[in-house]
Order: structure tokens, then sequence, then C-alpha cells
């Protein structure tokens, strides 16, 4: 006899609620089999498939979320799971086109029309740039610490720096130091609009954003065109999507030359790494490497669960297999819930790991956090998302960071920023290379001196590199600025672009 369709759609919702309980817990594998329970019962449920999206995403399942996204977008609700596709579809499999498309099916969809923007204001020789920073994330002094170092570094006489602080309650602090010139002005809380009038109001030359799909709320802000000149910086990977960019800022390594047609924003590169980071004074002194008494290797990942991918397990599980008495420790934020952890392990034991050589610990205090690399020898970087401060984090503590060169921008960050630090043969070729280092590191006998010694020298090598180099990073992006408003006006006027002179947007 068939079940009552009021009892199904009862269990159907019951499991909906346990699912959301469980994804407010962070127990996100325990959430995703919820809520594969209620689809099973009830299969057209946009906003389970969108909420089971979310939770597949965070366990690292990332290929399978941005279908979940995709079906859930076909319901009257599109806009958040375009949204979040959007946002996850640069860790996928997809290619470049796929992100394209990705992305400017969200804004040409969910994003208001584009308004004319101001036209560049002539600046003489010799008169500041007027150079807006948006963000939602000055509060979060680790994650910014590129970000630090751009802004501690300018040249004031150069630039006027406006810091569009959209995090609540910030006015400076965490890493940026404070310049008499500087202006911060708190745009949270504001809609779109008005903090678009806001920005328009301080005539800003060149608005740069450094949230990109971090803050998805935001990004209608641009559409708006508060400046004449738009660029983003710092944390977007891949194309915006979004015609109201003009400019992406990138390098050689993360952008190669040729790789322009994937983007819709014209595409600048800085001499070297696109981020050079500020160290804390809060880090941990450097310990001798664990290899170096044990002679055994422990490897090691501190990436964000999200970018742990099926594909990262199996790599990880070549490595442990043909590296038998090698270890590996894994830690980040979301495997502080049991249901992750066991998760984690079941992925990996289906690759042949045991757990006796894992170890998986959840976040922590940041020092504490930092501490944990004294446990390990080589860091693996996760892959098609790999990591950018979690690498320089790495490195600083003095472990090395194995990556390969990816087909992406988000594959090529630790790419980058290993270049500018000299520890280029830690950048494999690709994932078979990649895998091959590994094992090498693992198993040569002469790996443990090596990596003890390189261990101890690390440091000061870093911090003498490129990747610490903000001064650098700072000319650079000045020159960069200062061609920007000419260059647009060029534009302008190539694809017969309106521009308004001043005032509200109509």
């Amino acid at each position: 006899m068939a079940e009552p369709a009021a009892s199904a759609v009862q269990r159907a919702r019951a499991w909906y609620v346990a699912g959301c309980a469980e994804t407010d817990r962070g127990e996100y594998a325990t959430a995703a089999t919820s809520f594969e329970r209620a689809l099973a019962i009830a299969p057209d449920w946009c906003e389970a498939q969108h909420n089971l999206g979310r939770a597949l995403f965070e366990l690292g399942r990332v290929d399978h979320a941005v279908r979940c996204f995709e079906r859930a977008a076909l319901g009257p609700q599109a806009g958040l799971p375009r949204a979040m596709c959007a946002v996850a579809i640069p860790g996928s499999s997809a290619d470049h086109e796929a992100v394209l498309d990705a992305r400017q099916r969200w804004a040409r969809e969910f994003l208001p029309p584009m308004r004319p923007g101001p036209s560049p204001r002539r600046i003489a020789p010799g008169d500041r740039l007027r150079v807006g920073y948006v963000s939602s994330f000055f509060h979060r002094p680790n994650w910014m610490k590129p970000v630090w170092s751009l802004l501690n570094h300018h040249d004031r006489d150069v630039v006027e720096v406006h810091l569009l602080a959209d995090s609540a309650g910030w006015t400076g602090g965490g890493g940026y130091r404070p310049h008499p010139a500087d202006r911060v002005h708190a745009i949270a809380g504001l809609p779109n609009e008005e903090a678009a009038a806001t920005i328009e109001r301080l005539g800003i030359d060149v608005l740069v954003d450094l949230n990109a799909f971090s803050k998805p709320a935001r990004l209608p802000l641009y559409q708006w065109r508060p400046a004449p000149v738009i660029a983003s910086w710092f944390n977007l990977y891949a194309t915006s999507g979004m015609a109201c960019f003009d400019y992406i800022v990138g390098d050689d390594t993360v952008i190669a030359p040729g790789e322009e047609r994937h983007y819709c924003e014209r595409v600048v590169r800085v001499d070297g790494t696109y981020l050079a980071f500020e160290p804390s004074g809060d880090a941990p002194d450097v310990v001798d490497a664990p290899c170096a008494g044990s002679g055994e290797i422990t490897f090691g990942c501190l990436a964000s669960q999200y970018k742990l991918t099926p594909d990262v397990f199996d790599a990880w599980g070549r490595i442990l297999d043909r590296a038998p008495s090698s270890r590996l420790l894994l830690r980040n934020a979301a495997l502080g819930a049991a249901s992750v952890r066991r998760y984690v392990h079941d992925e990996l034991a289906a690759r042949g790991v045991a757990p006796s050589r894992l170890r998986l610990v959840g976040g922590a205090d940041h020092v504490e956090f930092l501490r944990t690399y004294d446990a390990i020898d080589v860091a693996l970087d996760p892959f098609p998302y790999s990591g950018g401060t979690t690498t320089m984090e790495a490195i600083w503590q003095g472990v090395p960071v194995l990556t390969f060169h990816g087909d992406r921008w988000a594959s090529r960050t630790s790419a980058s920023i290993l270049h500018a630090a000299g520890l280029s043969e830690f950048v494999a070729r690709d994932v078979d290379d990649y895998v091959d280092l590994a094992i090498r590191l693992a198993t040569s006998p002469d790996s443990a001196p090596w990596l003890a010694a390189l261990r101890r020298s690390m440091r000061a090598q870093v911090q003498g590199s490129d990747a610490c180099n903000g001064p650098k990073l700072a000319r650079s992006m000045e020159r960069l600025y200062r061609g920007m408003p000419d260059a647009r006006t060029e534009d302008a006027h190539r694809e017969g672009r309106v521009f308004r002179e001043s005032g509200p947007a109509a």
C-alpha cells in the first residue's frame, strides 16, 4: 500500500529540518545525508537541493554541490543558487569557459542594470590619485595580510588612500598601520545604492574591490559605477563575469599570457607576485622539523575543508600508499565536527589510508593554529583551489608547500607565492609530478636532513624575498593605477560608452 502523500511530505520536511539543524552545528556530512533523504521523497524540492549543495560545498564535494545549485536554480527562487554556483565554480572541475558562463549568467539575470559612471577627472602632474578600497573583511587580520602589505607601503605623496569599511565597527588596526593622510569611511549596513552615492561624493579615481564573491551581496554596488575606474585585486581568482569591472590585477603566473580571453575585465599584471604579505608579530618561533628526529615525513594541510575535493584525496591516497612510513595531519575549523572527521576518515580509508596514519584536528586561535606547523614537515597544497594566506603562513613557519601549476588562477596562487619566495623547487608541473615529488621527499634518505636545514633558514629567506616585498608591490600597483584612468577613457571613446559628468545615478 502506498504511503499517504501527507505522510510523505511530513517525513521529507522532518529530514529537511534535521539537515538545517545539522548545518547550523557544522555537521555538514550528517546534514548532507538528511537533505538527500528529504530529496529521495521530494526530488523537486529546490530549497532542499540548495541546502544539500551548501553542505556538500563545505565538505569539499564541489562538483556535486555545483550540480545541486544548478538544479535548485530551476525553481522559482533562482537567485541564491545561481549566486552560490558563481561562488563555488572556480573550485570545481569546470573549465575557464564554464566559470565565465556561470558568472555572466548570474550577473545578467540577477544584478541591477549597470549605470553610467562619472568621467575621469583630469589629474595634473603631482596630484595624488584617490584610490578607494572596499572590503567587508578588514576585521579579519590574518586573511587580510596581503592587503596590509599593500596599504602599509603605499606612497601617500602619490596615492590618497580611502578605506571603505563594510565591517561593522572597524576603524583601523589588525595589521593595518594607520596613516594620518588616510580616510576610513564606514559603509556597513548601507544599501548598495547609498554606499555607491557615498563613494561617488568622495571623488574616488580608482575603486578597488577586495571582496569579490566572498560577499556577493555587495557586488551590485559596482553596477552603480560610483567611480570612473573599477578594479578587482586580491580575492577574485577568476573573472567576475560583470561588465562593471574594468580591470583585474594579477601576475604572469596566475593569469598566463594568452588567457585574457577568459576574462571580461582588462587583465593587468604587477611585476612578480600579485600578493605580498605583511608578517604578523604574533607568529610563533620556528622549531626543528619533526623528521629531523624520526626520519619519517609528516605531510599536512591546514586549508579550509571546502578545498579538500575528492581529487585531492585521490592524490593524497597515492602519496601515502607509495610512502608507507609517512603520515598526514589535517586541521581546519570544519574538522571540529565529528561527522566531518568521519567523512574525511572514510574518504581516505576508501583510498587505502589507515586511520592510524591520520591526525584530524579542528580550529583554534591563530597562534595555536600556526603551532600546528611544528608537527608538519611538508605541507600539501589542495587543488584546484590552492592556498594563499595558508601557503604564506606555512613557509613563514619553515614548512615548504608542495603545489603544482594548475589550469586556472585558483590553482596557481601558491605557485605565484613560492616562485616569489625562491621556493620554485616545490612547484610541480602537474598533479602526477606533485604526487611523485611528495613520494620522493618521503622516501629519499637525504630528504630529512635537507628539510631540517631548509626549515632553519626559510623564514629569513622568505622575509627577504618578493613574497614579503610590500614596497615593490605598492610601487607596481601605483603605476597600474596611474595608467587606468587614461586607459578607461580610451576604452570609452573606442567602444562608444557614455559616461555622465557628475551627480547621483539616474
